[in-house]
């Protein structure tokens, strides 16, 4: 059960701008950073996370995506307690994912390699996706063999315009493909088109660094991969240069990606990355097709 402190989502649009204002009057924010964009979206998504009816609505949509689902459950919502400042749902048992870390390699892959299919899952076949990746929004219950979804207070829709250019990203970055990474790129609106070619050599370039995993022919070793460190050497050149702010709806998708990686990182979970995003892509052409 979560009970909401009075005068919390009231205050949040008041505390957020504040917030900004702080920091313009504090630090110089680079032009790149588009900070106002980035505090609308963190302001919005904020709100969404005060309001336990909709985050409700949200547990019992996934509930009945992920119904049957082998691995995955969703506990079921108390309608008689829940209200928009309350929130009740099943009791559940098992430990969050940082607790899993001395399993034995073959659990951890396997828990890494189901919470990465769902992220894919989430994005490219629910179109609707859980986007606060934190560790105790999954509990896993050594007995049931099972992984329970908690907090939908965060949980998205995402257009298919959208996911229809960013699956062929992700695609192209698997195929290490620079040219259709950074067009696709442009139909997303991640670029303008009139953006420098030193930033657009550190976009590609991080969108590969990114899409190595789905690239690797074999298992791939979240254990010894630097991709963070890789990305931050680039942020400087893509702050300076870059010309627009990312679609809204890239926030809370690569913080829900990047999430996903570091839980697999943090289980050192060795998987096939590659041949499970094929999986996913050949799916989705599939039901484009047939939509179309």
């Amino acid at each position: 059960m979560k009970i909401q402190y009075p005068g919390i989502a009231e205050s949040i649009r008041s505390d957020v701008s504040n917030l900004l204002s702080v920091l313009k009057l504090s630090v110089v924010l680079p032009d790149g950073l588009f900070a106002d964009s980035s505090i609308d979206t963190l302001q919005r998504e904020l709100e969404w996370e005060c309001d336990y009816k909709r985050e409700a609505a949200s547990a019992k949509r996934f509930r009945a995506l992920l119904k049957g689902d082998p691995f995955f459950c969703v506990p079921e919502v108390v309608d008689e307690l829940t209200t928009k400042r309350i929130i009740a749902m099943e009791l559940v048992s098992g430990v969050p994912l940082d607790r899993c870390v001395d399993l034995d390699q073959e659990t951890r892959n396997e828990i890494c390699f189901n919470i990465l299919k769902l992220c894919l899952r989430e994005l490219f076949e629910f179109r609707f996706m859980q986007t606060d990746p934190n560790w105790a929004n999954f509990f896993y219950d050594a007995e049931k063999h099972q992984v329970t979804l908690l907090d939908f207070g965060a949980s998205r829709e995402y257009r298919k315009e959208f996911t229809d250019d960013y699956i062929e990203v992700v695609k192209a970055a698997a195929a290490g493909d620079r040219e259709r990474v950074l067009q696709k790129s442009k139909d997303l609106k991640f670029l303008t088109g009139m953006e420098t070619k030193v930033f657009e050599e550190a976009h590609v370039d991080a969108v590969l660094i990114l899409g190595e995993a789905f690239a690797c022919p074999e298992p791939f070793n979240f254990g010894i991969q630097n991709t963070t460190q890789r990305i931050q050497n680039l942020v400087p050149v893509m702050l300076k240069h870059r010309l627009t702010p990312p679609p809204e709806e890239s926030y809370s998708l690569h913080r829900k990606m990047a999430g996903s990686f570091l839980i697999c990182s943090k289980l050192g979970a060795v998987i096939p990355c590659k041949e499970l995003f094929e999986s996913v892509y050949n799916g989705y052409c599939s039901r484009r097709d047939a939509h179309d």
